[in-house]
Formats: structure tokens, sequence, C-alpha cells
């Protein structure tokens, strides 16, 4: 009976710290991966820093997750077809270049090579996934020009996420597509300074494009659907 007894009382407590693993895993968890109101420290800094930038942040950066910084994450989910709740949760990070919650350790604004290379790889998908590799690559090329032009920001975040500068950012396409392996190796190869474009900062489909004065640019090259343009 005893060891019946003890058997049943060692099984309850291999079950109850299973049942506690589980649920400090869910509490903890989501926790790692969201910055919201009275959060604070340099993940809050990061954040601050880049919506600051980009126009979206006019307080300090303070590192102190307040009533201004949600509004300017707010502000900026409703500019980049996100959930407007002025948390920062995985996708608002991703959208800002930090990922997995990790900008308390990346000590800056301009993201680390590994979230750039994402950020590129993504936007490269949701303009380009039906495109030759050439053109993929051309699309990569453009936005890393960018990044180096005096007249776009100085972030590769900050030029795929300029407002109004790429269509899928502004319909929510950029946050669905699933990624290919030829947009990552196109990402990397303009990473590693591939430009089959010759410097152009510019590309746009000329069946689809209802600006004009795209039409004035002078232009580089097309592959397939796309022309690009200096």
């Amino acid at each position: 009976m005893n060891k019946k007894f003890s058997l049943a009382a060692v099984a309850a407590v291999f079950l109850l710290n299973i049942v506690l693993i589980l649920a400090l895993t869910e509490t903890l968890a989501p926790d790692a991966l969201t910055y919201s109101r009275g959060s604070s420290g340099d993940g809050v800094r990061t954040i601050q820093t880049k919506l600051k930038r980009w126009g979206y942040y006019t307080g300090e950066v303070d590192g102190i997750y307040g009533s201004k910084t949600v509004e300017a994450v707010k502000y900026f989910q409703r500019t980049n077809g996100l959930a407007v709740d002025g948390i920062c949760g995985e996708k608002t990070l991703a959208a800002l270049g930090i990922s997995d919650g990790s900008s308390g350790s990346s000590g800056g604004a301009g993201g680390s090579r590994e979230n750039d290379m994402a950020l590129l790889a993504r936007i490269i998908t949701a303009e380009s996934e039906s495109e030759p590799y050439l053109g993929q690559v051309a699309v990569g090329a453009v936005i890393l020009n960018r990044v180096q032009h005096p007249s776009f920001p100085n972030t590769l975040s900050g030029v795929i996420f300029q407002k109004g500068a790429f269509s899928p950012i502004s319909d929510g396409r950029f946050y669905s597509v699933t990624v290919t392996a030829s947009a990552r190796k196109a990402a990397q190869d303009a990473m590693n300074g591939y430009d089959p474009t010759g410097g152009a900062v510019y590309f746009y489909n000329p069946r689809t494009s209802t600006s004009k004065w795209i039409f004035s640019r002078e232009t580089v090259m097309t592959v397939g659907n796309h022309v690009f343009a200096k």
C-alpha cells in the first residue's frame, strides 16, 4: 500500500513539475518578444530611435515605453498595414528590422546583417517573386543603392518602410508572402555587391505604373516586367 502511495506521489510531483514548466514557458515566451506600455530599456530606445528617424516619433529617446511611444507605434502600424494596437510584437518588430525581440542586444538602429538579409529577401519576394533571377537581384540592388543615396533613408529598413515607397508594404503583401529560396540568394548576392543595374535607384512595371514622373527617369535596363532607372 505504501509502495503504491509512493509511486502515486512521485507521479503527481512529476506531473505538477511539467505543468509548472509549461505555464512558465507560456508566460515568459511572449514577454521576450513584446514591448508595450510600461516596458523600458535598450530595446525601447532602439524602437524609439527607428521611429524618430523615420518621422513617426517626436518624443525623447529615453527608453521608456510611454503614451508617445504607443501613439508612434500605432502610427507606424497604421501606415504599414499592421494590426494597430500600439504594441511591438513579433510582426511590428520585424517591420522595424528588429528580429525575435533582440533589439535590446543589437545596440543600434541599423540592424544586423542577418536582419537586413531577411528584410531584403522578403521585399524581393513581395516585389519580384515571379521575375527572373537577374530581376530579383536587380530589385535588391536598387534598394541597397537607395541606402547610399542622399535622397533616401540611410538604413535598409528605413528605405523599405519609407512611406509610399513600395506597394507590398502598404497593401500588406510584404507580411504575408513566403520568402523564396531564390529571393534569399538574390538578397545575398546583392548584399555581396552584385548590382546588374549599375546604380539604379528606381524600378517599376510600365504596364501597371500610374506615375507619369517615373517615366521621365533615365532607363538603365529592363528585366522581365520591370524597368530599372536612375
